[in-house]
């Protein structure tokens, strides 16, 4: 654009601006949402003594969500662009909150396939790719660590709602628990909805900036490439890898790092708090290197992430004590955690905001590939092999690879943001 077309606004920001609404509505949906996600472990062995069910069968439920929640990513994503955030957030909301309440009905197992696997499945896809695109649209200079702020909210809801849950079981029982949680779920994503909007060009009002803002950054969610040409690019299959390599390793650590600390001898309780231990160092990841992909660029702070994932990982290898693990975890939630963060600052920087929903959740689809053969290898290599040695050393290498393609990862135009 030439100069003469760039016109200068005011760089004296209210104190106030409505992005911060954004943001906090977005956070509370995160919260609530991943928390009662991550719920799920803490009615299982409830509803395996009511049912008898095998583990296979009752976490096939879990997996089913997954897939769907992946799948229609991509989807929620490219509603989102059309139809903003508030539809997609109500709709998902609903779906969300009616699936938990449905739950604390359950008698057989196809019930909890249809409520939990597709019901929550389909509630849980748009969560991440609608909002985590809608708060890059309302901000500039700040973006990576606004949707660090947001993406906190998972571990806050990993950090609260497992005991919470716990506790509600504890005084009454898994059904009248998921009816609970699934009141709580469906007032508020639906009111937090409401305060959602698109992005601020249609709204006119300034994309939240802290120093000059320039009529092209101002109009920034109508720029960018189509669907179309971005696949056709290099660069977008190489994202959609890197956020795979991402998913592969925070996955193995999640589903496996607690059967892995009892192995040892280590007591449950602890081996519970040490996956706890990441969920909290993942909200400082978030804000940490979020912040830092604004100030440095986000290719380099995720290269960082990376090289800490790959170091934890080789640590984990002879790691032995409760320590040793507790130290992994908060290694690899911190890196973890600021890698996701950075993930749609990357998209935008890359391809712009035109199309930015539905391209970050086709990439957010590499995150979810990624996750789900994380976990699913590192059982099965465990089976074989009776250790997860193999599995520690393997996600240490695809951590390794996921830096070999960021640093091939390079600009599509010097126009664009930052990298």
């Amino acid at each position: 654009m030439d100069n003469q077309h760039i016109r200068t606004f005011s760089t004296n920001e209210p104190r106030f601006s409505y992005s911060y609404v954004v943001v906090a509505a977005a956070l509370c949906i995160m919260v609530v949402s991943f928390g009662t996600r991550v719920a799920f472990g803490v009615f299982f062995k409830p509803m395996l003594t009511d049912f008898g069910w095998t583990r296979a069968m009752t976490s096939g439920a879990a997996s089913v969500s997954t897939v769907i929640e992946g799948l229609l990513g991509i989807v929620m994503g490219g509603l989102n662009d059309r139809l903003g955030p508030r539809v997609v957030l109500t709709f998902c909301g609903f779906f969300l909150g009616a699936g938990y309440l449905l739950m604390s009905q359950v008698s057989s197992l196809w019930q909890i396939y249809l409520f939990y696997g597709v019901m929550v499945g389909i509630g849980m896809s748009g969560i991440i790719v609608p909002l985590l695109s809608t708060v890059s649209r309302w901000f500039v200079e700040r973006r990576g660590m606004m949707t660090g702020v947001v993406m906190s909210g998972f571990g806050i809801g990993s950090l609260a709602a497992p005991p919470a849950s716990s506790w509600l079981i504890s005084i009454y029982d898994w059904r009248v628990s998921y009816l609970i949680l699934g009141g709580i779920v469906l007032v508020v994503i639906i009111v937090a909805a409401q305060f959602l909007r698109r992005n601020p060009v249609r709204r006119e009002r300034p994309v939240y900036n802290a120093g000059t803002v320039t009529e092209r950054e101002v109009t920034a969610g109508t720029e960018g490439f189509s669907p179309a040409e971005a696949v056709r690019t290099r660069q977008f299959w190489l994202v959609i890898a890197m956020y795979l390599c991402t998913g592969f390793c925070f996955s193995t650590m999640i589903v496996h790092i607690v059967p892995h600390a009892t192995d040892l001898g280590i007591s449950a309780a602890t081996a519970a708090v040490i996956l706890a231990v990441s969920g909290g160092t993942s909200i400082a990841g978030n804000l940490v290197l979020g912040s830092a992909g604004d100030r440095s660029g986000n290719r380099p702070v995720y290269f960082i992430g990376l090289i800490l994932i790959a170091a934890a990982y080789f640590w984990l290898t002879p790691a032995a004590e409760a320590w040793q693990l507790y130290l992994f975890s908060s290694v690899i939630g911190f890196a973890c955690g600021g890698c996701v963060a950075l993930q749609p600052s990357l998209v935008a920087g890359l391809f712009g905001l035109k199309s930015h929903g539905l391209l970050f959740g086709i990439a957010g689809l590499g995150h979810t590939t990624g996750a789900a053969l994380g976990g699913f290898l590192a059982g099965y290599i465990f089976d074989v092999t009776g250790s997860y040695q193999t599995v520690f050393i393997i996600c240490a290498a695809v951590a390794i690879i996921g830096l070999i393609l960021t640093a091939a990862l390079h600009p599509l135009s010097t126009e664009r943001v930052k990298l």
